[in-house]
């Protein structure tokens, strides 16, 4: 069992799931077909789920299990998941203290890939129903205390998932300012300042800013001209397909506004841009300008090469990545009194629980919110 990408005549891409003789399991992509194009997830995404489901279906043919009825025995694909190894060989780690072959984060993707793949499978009566009670606990809101029910008088089931492995917290860190004017310093190019502004300074994913358009880009005074009503300079931020892989991971296009150090970036690039004749016809913002081939969009893996050897040529004491940009980006943001539902809007997230992990307050504000708490003050004789 393995993943493999699928193009398609449309140029269309997703990843499905081969059995040994490489033909397509029937099950598998009908369910990453569903997720590509049923519910518009990432080809990205396809080729995680692919994966999981791989490991899945390799389980259950090493155990001579029927992966319909596997989800009955979910705990030792757990710890199938935590020994065997990650190769594909049928070596498993032995004991005690022995590492595992995958985190708990890794086991935690895998499993709900495969509680997915199930769960589409029961929809399309290609496993029985049953299955879905072993993966989740379903209960309705009458299991609820009074207060915390609905007002809707109907029943409304919960599903929680029943098997999920403990994960340290790991929060990933904001980049400091000194870092990214270092990183600044280090780049080779204006387009490489630009594209490390477009994270610190407009909190873009690599994929966003790999996925830019020149189109998308509205950096005048009045855009109107443009059929735009945005106010001042901005970029738009849309979610389409992309030949260099780049993808915008919210459905919904947002407009991010621009301060003058991207708006002189962006003028330097356009600059350096046009004395690339190779790069002249192309739509998209950033390509290729000094490596062939020439003219071709940037794709998000050269990003995290661009970071990483910025980094190095920078002498950073730490390894700094694209995403410690788009944390520093919301946590400037909110040190300067942004409100999170401003930083919920700019970093294109549906909920505001998602802005919170993005927050990292510096050090000042911290002890500026101690320092405003009043002292309390002893009254009283004798006290």
């Amino acid at each position: 069992m393995r993943p493999f990408p699928v193009t398609l005549p449309s140029g269309a891409r997703y990843w499905t799931v081969l059995d040994d003789d490489l033909s397509v399991v029937p099950a598998a992509d009908a369910f990453l077909r569903h997720c590509r194009f049923g519910q518009d997830r990432a080809e990205l995404t396809t080729k995680a789920y692919a994966g999981a489901v791989a490991l899945y279906l390799r389980w259950c043919e090493r155990t001579a299990r029927d992966w319909r009825s596997g989800g009955s025995d979910f705990g030792l694909f757990v710890a199938w998941l935590k020994y065997a190894a990650a190769d594909g060989s049928a070596v498993v780690a032995l004991g005690p203290g022995a590492r595992p072959a995958r985190g708990a984060r890794r086991i935690n993707a895998v499993l709900a890939g495969v509680r997915g793949f199930l769960a589409h499978a029961v929809s399309r009566r290609d496993a029985p129903s049953w299955v879905i009670g072993n993966l989740y606990e379903l209960a309705d809101e009458w299991t609820l205390p009074a207060e915390a029910r609905g007002e809707d008088t109907g029943v409304v089931y919960r599903m929680k998932a029943r098997h999920r492995v403990h994960a340290p917290v790991t929060a990933v860190d904001r980049a400091t300012d000194d870092e990214t004017v270092r990183l600044l310093q280090a780049c080779l190019s204006a387009r490489d300042r630009l594209i490390i502004l477009l994270m610190a300074r407009a909190g873009l994913r690599r994929g966003e800013v790999t996925g830019l358009r020149r189109s998308d880009v509205h950096f005048l005074v009045d855009s109107r001209s443009l059929g735009c009503a945005g106010e001042g300079a901005h970029l738009h931020v849309v979610r389409r397909q992309n030949l260099n892989g780049a993808w915008a991971k919210s459905r919904y296009s947002r407009a991010v506004p621009a301060d003058f150090l991207l708006v002189q970036a962006y003028d330097q690039y356009i600059e350096e841009r046009l004395q690339c004749a190779e790069a002249g016809s192309g739509d998209f913002l950033l390509v290729n300008l000094f490596r062939s081939p020439v003219g071709s969009p940037v794709t998000p893996a050269a990003v995290n090469d661009l970071v990483t050897a910025a980094a190095a040529r920078a002498g950073l004491s730490r390894s700094v990545t694209p995403h410690m940009l788009r944390h520093a980006f919301a946590s400037n943001v909110g040190d300067a009194g942004g409100a999170v539902d401003e930083i919920q809007a700019l970093l294109g997230h549906r909920r505001v629980s998602s802005s919170q992990p993005y927050l990292h307050p510096d050090s000042a504000r911290l002890r500026a919110a101690v320092d405003r708490v009043p002292s309390p003050r002893l009254t009283g004789a004798g006290r």
